[in-house]
């Protein structure tokens, strides 16, 4: 989805609704920092992928750290995933966004306040 798009669509929210898509961003969303902190602290175990919500990979990067060879690939996947984790976040918050949007969509088409 373009940010040209997202803009249009936030646009055309009134006030209180930009204030409970800021709160359902807030509380559903992740948090750059913790997806970092987690990612130095923990990133060779794959702390960062578990609280993104990447299971399998954090798994394995779980299993791999536990051999020397393993270890040294997950080294170099800690490195890789440096870069990745910026978006991964902004990629899932969007997706919160975006679905907490249709919501307030879908629900003025319910409500007397905001007929269709």
């Amino acid at each position: 989805m373009s940010m040209d798009y997202a803009l249009h669509r936030k646009s055309q929210l009134d006030t209180r609704e930009l204030l409970l898509l800021e709160s359902e961003v807030k509380n559903q969303g992740k948090n750059m920092f913790v997806a970092y902190i987690l990612w130095y602290f923990l990133g060779v175990v794959g702390g960062h992928r578990f609280y993104m919500g990447k299971i399998g990979t954090a798994v394995t990067q779980l299993i791999l750290s536990l051999t020397v060879v393993g270890l040294i690939v997950t080294g170099i996947w800690w490195i890789v995933d440096a870069f990745l984790v910026h978006s991964w976040v902004k990629q899932h918050n969007a997706e919160v966004e975006n679905r907490v949007i249709d919501r307030i969509f879908y629900d003025r088409g319910r409500s007397p306040e905001y007929p269709i």
